[in-house]
């Protein structure tokens, strides 16, 4: 890798960092940036989430503040991801890339329509929930299932998994939408990290590309916690379901 090349991929892991721990995505900057520079795609793709996972930790990091009082519900939400997360890079390595092709963009559109249409349907949600006592400081019954399969996703690819976790936790979860970003924040580390572990043990990686895209995705952890905190709810959802856009058109052109 040339030292321009090297730059650049160091400036997608910013970009990504930055993306991730706002919204999520990021994958759609550094992925394709990798493959470009003629990685081999599932090298790219091993190497670009072993390198994203210290990214996930400093946006964790940078949302601090909006985690006090999460603790229970993290820990246990953590545990769907957890096991969603090894399920995912388990079928990543035994399954053609090609099982996945028709669901992903699928689900990535429904997570978009879902972060739309979060408040009216959360409202609804929560009527329903307040006839048997409302809702539950970790979500209504169906949110730690939902989460698992987010971390399923995520594990095998990767890319909107953050629009997923957010439509989730926006509907399922009591709360606003900055504690609910530091919550992702969690999930997706989570994820990330047992994806990581388990492609470390068994997968090829790019030791060059992961440590370019790790220290790029630390500075854009910083960033996007910056940005991310200073928006407004529904500006916030505005991006989401526009970054949700992007990788649907991403994936499906």
């Amino acid at each position: 890798m040339s030292p321009t090349e090297a730059v650049l991929v160091a400036l997608a892991g910013v970009a990504a960092g930055t993306i991730n721990t706002v919204v999520g995505s990021g994958t759609l900057i550094t992925f394709p940036t990798l493959l470009a520079f003629g990685v081999p795609p599932v090298t790219a793709n091993v190497s670009n989430t072993v390198g994203l996972v210290p990214g996930s930790m400093s946006g964790v990091f940078g949302y601090r503040r909006e985690l006090a009082g999460q603790g229970a519900r993290v820990l246990r939400l953590g545990t769907a991801s957890l096991l969603g997360g090894i399920a995912g890079a388990l079928l990543l390595l035994w399954l053609p890339s090609s099982a996945f092709d028709a669901i992903v963009p699928v689900l990535i559109a429904l997570g978009v329509v879902l972060v739309v249409l979060g408040p009216r349907i959360q409202r609804s949600v929560a009527a329903r929930a307040e006839s048997r006592g409302g809702i539950p400081d970790h979500g209504v019954w169906w949110v730690w299932p939902a989460v698992a399969a987010a971390g399923i996703y995520g594990g095998y690819f990767g890319a909107a998994q953050g629009v997923l976790l957010m439509a989730i936790l926006g509907i399922g979860v009591a709360d606003s939408m900055q504690r609910h970003t530091a919550t992702k924040n969690v999930l997706a580390l989570v994820v990330n990290a047992v994806a990581a572990l388990v492609f470390i043990a068994v997968a090829d990686i790019d030791w060059t590309v992961a440590g370019l895209i790790a220290l790029g995705s630390v500075v854009g952890g910083q960033i996007g916690a910056t940005v991310g905190r200073r928006l407004p709810p529904t500006l916030l959802r505005a991006v989401i379901a526009a970054v949700g856009v992007v990788a649907l058109v991403a994936l499906l052109t």
